[in-house]
């Protein structure tokens, strides 16, 4: 019989210790805290999943970044109705501060 139990308490015990150790700690992103990258994350994550489930918007051709709730969109478009489209969803998604579009539409 394996102690799996303990184990599992214990790795859940060391990464909650870690992560209360590093809580309050930066990281890179120009110094932005955990939560506040963790959010930023959550929400590129929300928008790219938006893409994948719309027809029109390739969600491989446009890149999602997100800092401090600002989506950056950039890479390209097959029209400028892809395009609006991939800018409206992002403005859509709930928590998003603002929307800079940077796609450019490749002409065909």
């Amino acid at each position: 019989m394996t102690n799996k139990p303990i184990l599992t308490l214990a790795v859940a015990t060391a990464l909650t210790a870690t992560l209360a150790a590093t809580g309050g700690c930066a990281v890179t992103r120009s110094q932005e805290s955990v939560g506040a990258y963790l959010d930023d994350a959550t929400l590129t994550t929300r928008v790219k999943a938006k893409f994948a489930d719309n027809p029109t918007v390739s969600a491989l051709a446009i890149s999602v970044e997100t800092l401090k709730g600002t989506v950056q969109l950039s890479g390209f478009a097959k029209s400028e109705n892809e395009r609006a489209t991939a800018e409206k969803l992002a403005r859509e998604t709930s928590g998003v501060v603002a929307v800079r579009n940077g796609i450019v539409v490749r002409p065909s």
